[in-house]
Formats: structure tokens, C-alpha cells, sequence
């Protein structure tokens, strides 16, 4: 499974959330919990510190990691390829056309897939990919309807829009987890009790982090239809149903053994498991800018 933008920055902060949670238990420096009993105020203001710097952290590694992860060989005006110098030109009109400080970085990844995706800690250090398969398989005015779509997630915030989202949960998720791991120690007792809590607090982590999840795709899902908007301005609603209206063409042929969490779709995704997909159907946006 191959995930993009969001995808990989819910996994991240997944692990780092539960890296800090294991590390601050074995260490004891979770001081919020104590043997003696429980600290309310502290412990709010400890998950606090540790759930919004998870979320940052997360924020802050996203541009690197998804440049490491999917090989993005990054493109500038230097470029002598036709190819490569338009993608730059377009990402650097579209940039000025939506007001930010400065183009972002641009960069092609190898796969046979359609698809594009953005990420970057903020409007000035950010970046544009796209997949060779979306290159070779586009025209240019259906790429530059998908450049826009990126190009407005920037524009619109949304990765730290995201990021402040998904420390508010976090906040919760490891506050509520040692309320209620502190509880079942206590119901233990014994020299059982501070096991018993330290896996009872892993174990909800994982579940309450799962449960965040499913508020954060719900939050991208209204943000991907912002971004259509926001690419329909920059590069005319035609391009930006075009573009949509491609990528659903090849999303039906795509190998079903090989579902993707995509940046511009998703595939694969039957009932119940949609509320774990960050972006709405491709039929729903369509229609959605049809009817702007």
C-alpha cells in the first residue's frame, strides 16, 4: 500500500506518538501518573506538550521524508528538459497566481501510477510531486489542473491546519490513556500494577490514536474539496474536471492488489473502511465542481 501526503503523516505521528509514550513510561518521566495517584492538571498540560510536539515533529520531517521515501528527483528553472522546465514554470506561475512567499520545491517520482501530492512544513518550504505514470499519461492541461489542486493545499494551509487538529487529539488520546491505564493498574493491583498499566496505556494509544484517525480523514475530506476550488481558480474549472475525470479513468485500472492512498484519489476502499480515506470519492468532486 503506498500512502501520500496524509497517509504518511498520520503513520509518522502514529509511531513518534508511540516511540514518546514508551519512552517517557520507561524512563519515568511520565510524572502524570504517579503510585500516589493522580494529577489531572499536570497530566493535561504534560499530553499537551508531548501531543502537539509529536504532531510538529511529524510536520517538520514531512518534506523530508516523502522526498527519501518516494525518490523525488527535484527539478528548478536550470532544468534543460522540456518536460521538467515546464512542470517548474507551471508549479512557479501557479505559486505567484495564489500568493505564496515562493515557488516550492518541484520534483518527479518514479511510478507507473497517476498521481501528485504536496507536503512541507509551510507556505515557504513545501513541495510539489508528481509521478513519471501522471506525466506520461496526462495532457498538460489536465497536469496543470492537478499542479493547482497541490499548489492550493499550500495556499490553503492544510498540512498545518492538520497538524494543529492532530495535536489537539493526540492531546487527548495520550491523556485519556493514562487516565484509564492508570484506572486498570489500580484495579490490578499488586506488583502486576505498573505492567499492567504501561501495556494498558500502549494498547489504548493504538486504539484512541485509530479513532483520531478516522477525525482527521473526515477533516481532509472537506479540505480535498477546498482544494479543487482553490485549483479551479488557478487553472480554470475545466482543467480542474478534466484532471478529476482522468483520474478516475485510470483509477478503474488499476490493479486491485495494489490499492493506493493517493494524494489526487483514493482506490479500494469498500463501505465501512471510506471513513478511513481522506479523500472523497472522484464522482463527488466532480460533481461538486460542475455545480460551482
Amino acid at each position: 500500500m503506498v500512502w501520500k501526503r496524509i497517509g504518511y503523516f498520520l503513520l509518522t505521528n502514529l509511531l513518534v506518538l508511540l516511540v514518546l509514550g514508551l519512552v517517557l513510561s520507561l524512563t519515568g518521566l511520565d510524572t502524570g501518573i504517579s503510585a500516589y495517584g493522580l494529577n489531572l492538571g499536570t497530566l493535561l498540560v504534560f499530553s499537551a506538550v508531548f501531543g502537539f510536539g509529536g504532531a510538529f515533529l511529524s510536520l517538520a520531517l514531512s518534506r523530508w521524508i516523502a522526498k527519501r521515501v518516494f525518490g523525488v528527483r527535484l527539478v528548478d528553472a536550470s532544468a534543460t528538459d522540456p518536460t521538467a522546465r515546464w512542470l517548474y514554470d507551471t508549479v512557479a506561475r501557479l505559486s505567484r497566481q495564489a500568493g505564496l512567499p515562493k515557488t516550492p520545491e518541484v520534483g518527479v517520482y518514479f511510478s507507473d501510477e497517476v498521481n501528485a501530492f504536496a507536503t512541507g512544513p509551510s507556505r515557504s518550504r513545501s513541495l510539489v510531486a508528481v509521478s513519471s505514470g501522471l506525466i506520461l499519461r496526462m495532457d498538460r492541461r489536465e497536469v496543470e489542473g492537478v499542479l493547482a489542486h497541490e499548489v492550493a493545499h499550500i495556499a490553503n494551509g492544510d498540512m498545518v491546519t492538520l497538524t494543529l487538529l492532530q495535536g489537539v487529539l493526540n492531546t487527548f488520546v495520550i491523556f485519556l490513556s493514562r487516565v484509564i491505564g492508570f484506572v486498570i493498574g489500580r484495579m490490578v493491583g499488586g506488583r502486576a500494577e505498573g505492567l499492567v498499566r504501561l501495556l494498558a496505556i500502549l494498547a489504548l494509544q493504538v486504539l484512541f490514536g485509530i479513532l483520531a484517525s478516522l477525525v482527521v480523514a473526515a477533516f481532509s475530506r472537506q479540505r480535498e474539496f477546498r482544494a479543487d476550488a482553490g485549483g479551479a481558480r488557478l487553472a480554470g474549472r475545466e482543467a480542474m474536471v478534466s484532471a478529476l475525470q482522468r483520474l478516475r479513468a485510470h483509477s478503474g485500472a488499476v490493479d486491485d492488489a495494489q490499492p493506493a492512498f493517493a494524494a489526487m484519489k483514493i482506490h479500494g476502499l469498500p463501505g465501512w473502511a471510506r471513513l478511513f480515506s481522506t479523500h472523497p470519492p472522484l464522482e463527488e468532486r466532480i460533481a461538486r465542481l460542475n455545480r460551482a
